[in-house]
């Protein structure tokens, strides 16, 4: 089998293309001239690119070639990873939402769990997670934040092994804004908790990365004693950015106070 290279990856992108004119053509797809006008280069320059002379575009060019060949993102990956053998810049995601499919998966579980953004901010949770974690609705919407939540000043009284809890969140932040991309929320965030944090400021310094999942969390609820339970993070494709948290008791004694707390609920 041929290896795809960039000039045969362009030629046959091209002639997929639907051209709008309803002229018969005696070839499939876009002419080259037609690629060119559309992505601002010169006719001969992109002749010469799709013969594998043309030179090394630069992003800025690629990212034309993308949208005159109409890539998907799929696509428009293997562009940068020809041209440049790596993948493109990272865009900031879209604003994520919640779709009616992903609560009722939220809904139909019977363990505690919620969608978060990149950001942290948790825009969607299930009811085992409201009797089990806390009623994320009763709380103003910038107070569901997990980065705020555990670096607001009183969490180490709240939050049992705060520090490990931080570094785990934060850490695992790094990992959710390098794929989605930075953007302004985050930035802002990041600067808010610099200026009011000085543990976010000392565990921002040390620049840890690492994934959320697996992290055991330990809760004390009066009702029930205590709850174990061992996090599981899936990220919600085409989402921008979404990941889903779902939290798994530890033991037996943790299923029993769940399901103890989520019958006591009645919501």
């Amino acid at each position: 089998m041929a290896t795809t290279t960039l000039p045969t990856f362009l030629r046959d992108r091209r002639e997929r293309v639907h051209p709008t004119t309803t002229a018969r053509r005696r070839t499939p797809g876009l002419r080259r001239e037609e690629v060119a006008a559309r992505a601002g280069v010169s006719v001969t320059w992109y002749t010469w690119l799709e013969q594998g002379r043309g030179g090394v575009p630069s992003d800025d060019v690629l990212e034309r070639l993308a949208r005159a060949l109409e890539l998907d993102e799929a696509n428009r990956e293997m562009l940068f990873l020809l041209a440049h053998n790596r993948p493109p810049p990272r865009k900031p995601a879209p604003s994520a939402a919640v779709t009616p499919s992903l609560q009722l998966v939220l809904d139909n579980l019977s363990i505690p769990a919620f969608v978060k953004t990149p950001t942290s901010q948790i825009v969607a949770w299930n009811r085992a997670a409201v009797a089990v974690l806390g009623d994320y609705a009763a709380v103003p919407e910038r107070d569901r934040n997990l980065l705020r939540r555990v670096f607001q000043p009183g969490s180490e009284n709240k939050v049992h092994h705060v520090e490990d809890v931080r570094r785990t969140c934060l850490a695992s932040f790094r990992v959710d804004i390098a794929r989605a991309g930075q953007s302004d929320e985050a930035t802002a965030l990041i600067d808010e908790l610099m200026e009011t944090s000085p543990d976010f400021r000392r565990l921002w310094d040390e620049g840890e990365i690492r994934s959320h999942d697996g992290f055991q969390k330990r809760i004390v609820r009066p009702e029930v004693g205590e709850i174990v339970l061992k996090s599981s993070v899936f990220y919600v494709e085409g989402s921008g950015g979404l990941s889903m948290f779902v939290f798994s008791p530890a033991n037996e004694a943790s299923a029993r106070a769940i399901a103890q707390l989520v019958q006591r609920s009645g919501t």
